[in-house]
This record gives structure tokens, C-alpha cells and sequence, in this order.
């Protein structure tokens, strides 16, 4: 590993870490020449997820345009960025876990929506509205109606009491 300050290739590991849910290994350096220090990341090498788009083209899955599309959903809301974080981590988790080497991008939004649901009922609708493609606001209204419809459902289930025999 080269010093990004003096371009030398001697250093020693100061710190190890797992980082990214032990999907990655965060060292420490120090440069033998300079003594300066730098980070260094290891991954390991992955085949590459392709996302098959609606329009039947297709392309290389990109972790930045996730968590840049949750970002925007989440926008002036009550989450963190560490449970957007988190949420991408999940989400590639299972990506990288399917077998096919292509995936429907229709199968990421449904696995976004899924956690972002119980996260935040805005950020899940501001997704919703750019994933489902809503053609007009009757469309859009329909959606929120069953939304709130299926909220009452649950909250009604969980206070539901049993009645001994």
C-alpha cells in the first residue's frame, strides 16, 4: 500500500476494524518513511449486481443512487442518516444474497418499502409516489386511503382483547 503523502511502500497496521456490518475491514496505517497515517479499506470483491429497469435495459446496482433516492424520501423527517445507512446495508445484504444475476428494480423499491414503512408513513409515501409512478393525484389518493385504511386494520388487531371462556 502506497503512502498517499510521500508515495512510499513500507507502513505498518496501527488499528484494525470490521466496518460496514463486517462486510469490510477498516486499517489503520502508518507510513515508515514519513510517519504520517492514512485509512485503507478492504472488500471483499463481489460479482457485480445488475438491476434489470422497467424499460428492459439494464445496469450495474449503484449503493449511492440507494441511499441518494432514501435520502430524498427522508428529507426534512425525523430519521437518522445512521437508519438510511442501515436500511442501504439491508437492503444490499439481500441483494447480494439472491441467486439470479440480474434483478428487477421493482424488487429493490418493494424491499425499500418494506423498511421504510414502519420507519416513517412520509418517507414511505414520498417513495412510493416516484416507485409506483403515480399517473394522477386520484391514483395517488388511493394509494394514501389504503394506506390509512390498512393502519386502522393493524391499530384495531393490536388492541383487539381476548375474551376468557
Amino acid at each position: 500500500m502506497r503512502c498517499p503523502q510521500c508515495d512510499a511502500m513500507e507502513n505498518r497496521v496501527v488499528d484494525t476494524r470490521t466496518s460496514r456490518g463486517g462486510r469490510a475491514v477498516r486499517r489503520r496505517r502508518e507510513c515508515s518513511s514519513c510517519e504520517s497515517r492514512f485509512t485503507t479499506y478492504e472488500y471483499v470483491e463481489e460479482r457485480p449486481i445488475r438491476v434489470l429497469k422497467r424499460d428492459g435495459t439494464t445496469e450495474e446496482f449503484d449503493r449511492r443512487k440507494l441511499t441518494r433516492s432514501l435520502e430524498l424520501a427522508c428529507a426534512k423527517r425525523p430519521v437518522r442518516a445512521s437508519e438510511v445507512e442501515a436500511i442501504v446495508d439491508e437492503i444490499e445484504d439481500v441483494l447480494t444474497r439472491q441467486a439470479g444475476v440480474e434483478l428487477e428494480s421493482a424488487r429493490i423499491g418493494a424491499l425499500i418499502m418494506e423498511r421504510l414503512k414502519p420507519l416513517d408513513r412520509v418517507a414511505y409515501v414520498r417513495f412510493a409516489s416516484v416507485y409506483r409512478n403515480f399517473q394522477d393525484a386520484d391514483e395517488f389518493q388511493e394509494f394514501v386511503d389504503e394506506m390509512n385504511l390498512r393502519g386502522k386494520r393493524e391499530m384495531q388487531a393490536r388492541n383487539q382483547v381476548e375474551l376468557p371462556f
